[in-house]
C-alpha cells in the first residue's frame, strides 16, 4: 500500500466532469457543464448554449446574451428571450433522445451550478434527487427543491482546484 496514494472522491470525480462538460460551453455570458449520474456511472453531459444549428451564442446566435454583454440588461434578466439550452436541460434531454431512464434508481445531477427553476422542474419531474453543485444561481427556486425532497450539496471549489491543479501538474 502506498500512504501517498490519494484520488478524488466520487462527488469530486464527477464534479470534475461537470467541469470538463462546461469547456464545451459556447454562452458568451456564463460557462456551465452538467452530468447526470447513476451507480457511479456517468449517464449524460451537458453544457449551456445554442441548439444544434443554431448559430452559438458567441457567434451571435443569442441577442439576449449580446445584450447581456454589451450591459443594456442585467443576469437574471430577461431569461425568456436567451435561446441557449442550460447545461442540466441539455443533459436531461440526451437521456431522454438516448431512451436512458435517468431518474430512476437514485441518479444524481452533477452541475457547476445550482439549476434555475426550468432545469429543477424538469430534474424533479424525471425523478431525480439530489444535486450536487459548485456555485449557488440567483434564479433557483430553494423552496421548490425543498418541497419535492430533492437534497442540494455544495461542494467546495478549492477541493475541485486541488484536483484539477493536479491534472495539469507535471510529474518528473
Amino acid at each position: 500500500m502506498h500512504n501517498g496514494f490519494e484520488r478524488p472522491e466520487w462527488d469530486e470525480y464527477f464534479m470534475l466532469q461537470a467541469k470538463l462538460a462546461s469547456l464545451r460551453s459556447n454562452c458568451v455570458t456564463r460557462s456551465v457543464g452538467a452530468v447526470i449520474v447513476r451507480d457511479h456511472r456517468q449517464l449524460a453531459t451537458g453544457y449551456n448554449g445554442t441548439p444544434p444549428g443554431i448559430k452559438n451564442c458567441f457567434e451571435g446566435g443569442c441577442q439576449r446574451c449580446k445584450d447581456r454583454m454589451d450591459g443594456k440588461i442585467k443576469s437574471g434578466e430577461g431569461l425568456e428571450r436567451c435561446v441557449c439550452n442550460h447545461a442540466e436541460a441539455n443533459a436531461i434531454m440526451h437521456c431522454a433522445i438516448l431512451g436512458i431512464e435517468a431518474g430512476a434508481k437514485g441518479a444524481i445531477l452533477y452541475s457547476t451550478f445550482v439549476p434555475c427553476l426550468e432545469c429543477t422542474k424538469m430534474a424533479i419531474t424525471i425523478g431525480i434527487k439530489k444535486f450536487v453543485c459548485l456555485d449557488e444561481y440567483s434564479e433557483t427556486n430553494y423552496d421548490l427543491i425543498k418541497e419535492a425532497g430533492v437534497e442540494i450539496k455544495i461542494l467546495n471549489n478549492e477541493s475541485i482546484n486541488k484536483w484539477t491543479g493536479k491534472m495539469i501538474a507535471t510529474k518528473e
